[in-house]
């Protein structure tokens, strides 16, 4: 069962903040605001309005195949392969999955590595409005794959010949190797079937959680979530013709969406990335990555690089002044539900380094538990609200229920999701992060943020990134790279800054922190590193006495 929040849980058609008079919110909820109040909950929390120049993104992308068909629309290795030649492949790959039943609405797998033939599966299923599921082939484990083609009804699922291996036994379900199947006599005579409607409100791919509490949860984002992000400032991140848009992310991760459409939906030319990333970043003009990812990438030799855009993680404040020295940086913030960011923030090397603003024709509210506005300067939960709000999880009434709620704010059928993410306006309406609601943590009975006690020692000038987690009951933990930063330096710096209950136990020094697939730190597998050396130290003195 799909559910999708706009038309199952709430009114239908409700109307576009693109539309209508310029007091979109709705003042009843907020009776209990002073005037000055009022006043600051409506000019912080709406994002600009800005519409979209296409509201589809294959329309974006065709409107380039036709108008500079010989333009590089990808590179990768020493292959390229023009806007006119993405479009024709794509096209008969459409008229293909139509031929093997493939209706709109319907869902595609697409289990496979970053590669050129990911790029026409992708586009294909769009023409035909159908959405891709994308996972990593040879990284996401087998019963994850099993329970995705099963929770999605995928029936085809697109791979790589060099990743059938990576792949269970899909019963019921067809597993095609594109790179071979692009290259068969078969394929090449197809006829395309011409023209197929697709609708900003179709679902354009399913983004599946990573699952590392659980079950993962299909995100039902649709084209018009995308549009708004890749075909408004600053998402666009001023791509145009000719810019060079590096593609470095996995395909299950929602930001490798930004880099893939912000490229094809703007006439550029996406650089898809082998083993090395650097040999990327290096020939890029933008970059979209976590601040894991960008971490690893050595500045100096991407100096040409004009645009860097990071979310996904807390970005340090040393990593954003030293890309922010040479070019513009963008530090965001937003969940896979509200469709890749729905804040933004240039960020000026001396600037205060917050999450921005709401992204154009999105909305922030930092509510309470009673879901009341906070006092501006008062921390609270961020609720989303807006075009960034996506359809819902795939087949999950129960957490869809739980996380997206009529939007008391806009009402007239609009939604709204609660992201989490703990933050406070400051006084000129700009969004402080403080973490994630899960990552507030007890110890010796007083609540600790973790990213607070992490960002103290970023400080650091010789440090370059930091994480804390709890070690146990009473003590934090922090990792910090490189390896060189001074242990007992870090930790006496916390004390002289942060109440003593914030001290870690142990600062654990790293050349490189662990990072998930999607490109995020490893917090699991650091608290792994941790309860194993802990466990060691007792044993050695175990063994002492």
């Amino acid at each position: 069962m799909t559910v999708s929040l706009n038309s199952a849980l709430f009114p239908p058609s409700p109307k576009s903040l693109l539309t209508g008079n310029d007091n979109i919110f709705n003042i009843s909820p907020l009776a209990s605001l002073d005037a000055f109040e009022l006043r600051k909950f409506i000019e912080f929390g709406r994002g600009p309005r800005e519409k979209p120049s296409f509201n589809t993104l294959n329309k974006a992308f065709e409107y380039h195949a036709e108008n500079t068909p010989h333009a590089i629309a990808a590179m990768h290795g020493n292959r390229s392969i023009s806007y006119q030649t993405l479009n024709h492949s794509a096209e008969q790959l459409a008229t293909f999955l139509q031929q093997r039943g493939v209706r709109p609405g319907d869902s595609v797998g697409l289990f496979l590595t970053r590669s050129i033939p990911m790029l026409i599966g992708l586009m294909a299923c769009l023409k035909i409005g159908a959405n891709y599921v994308p996972q990593h082939a040879g990284v996401a484990p087998h019963p994850q794959l099993e329970h995705i083609v099963d929770t999605a009804r995928i029936k085809i699922v697109l791979t790589l010949s060099q990743h059938l291996k990576d792949l269970p036994t899909l019963n019921g379900c067809a597993v095609i190797d594109l790179d071979n199947l692009l290259k068969s006599e078969e394929f090449c005579s197809l006829d395309i079937t011409g023209k197929r409607p697709t609708k900003p409100q179709n679902t354009c791919f399913i983004l599946f959680t990573s699952g590392t509490t659980g079950r993962p949860n299909g995100v039902q984002v649709t084209h018009q979530n995308v549009c708004n992000i890749v075909m408004t400032t600053p998402g666009n991140l001023g791509v145009k013709p000719g810019t060079r848009v590096a593609q470095i992310l996995s395909i299950a991760f929602d930001m490798s969406a930004w880099e893939v459409f912000v490229a094809l939906c703007h006439g550029a030319t996406l650089l898809i990335r082998d083993k090395i990333i650097e040999h990327t970043a290096m020939n890029a003009d933008v970059i979209v990555a976590t601040p894991s990812v960008l971490s690893q990438i050595d500045p100096e030799k991407c100096r040409d690089v004009s645009v860097v855009a990071v979310a996904g993680e807390p970005c340090p404040k040393p990593l954003a002044d030293t890309w922010g020295a040479f070019c513009d940086f963008y530090n965001c913030c937003g969940p896979t539900e509200t469709t890749i960011i729905n804040t933004a923030k240039l960020y000026r090397p001396g600037d205060s380094l917050t999450i921005g603003k709401p992204t154009p024709n999105n909305t922030v509210y930092v509510l309470n538990e009673k879901l009341e506005p906070c006092a501006i300067g008062d921390v609270g939960e961020m609720w989303a609200g807006g075009v960034c709000v996506t359809k819902g999880y795939l087949a999950n009434a129960e957490l869809s229920q739980s996380r997206y709620r009529a939007d008391p704010f806009l009402g007239d059928g609009h939604v709204m999701f609660r992201t989490r993410d703990l933050g406070r306006w400051t006084p000129d309406g700009e969004l402080e992060h403080y973490g994630r609601t899960d990552d507030q943590v007890k110890v010796k009975g007083f609540r600790v943020e973790l990213d607070a006690v992490s960002a103290m020692i970023e400080q650091l000038p010789s440090c370059r990134l930091a994480v804390t987690l709890k070690a146990d009951t009473d003590h934090l933990v922090s990792f910090v790279v490189p390896a060189n930063v001074d242990e007992q330096e870090a930790i006496n710096h916390v004390a002289e800054n942060l109440p003593y209950y914030c001290v870690p136990v142990r600062v654990m020094t790293l050349d490189a922190l662990p990072l998930t697939p999607r490109g995020k730190v490893d917090k699991r597998e650091l608290k792994a590193l941790y309860d194993q050396f802990h466990n060691n130290v007792k044993s050695h003195k175990t063994g002492e006495e």
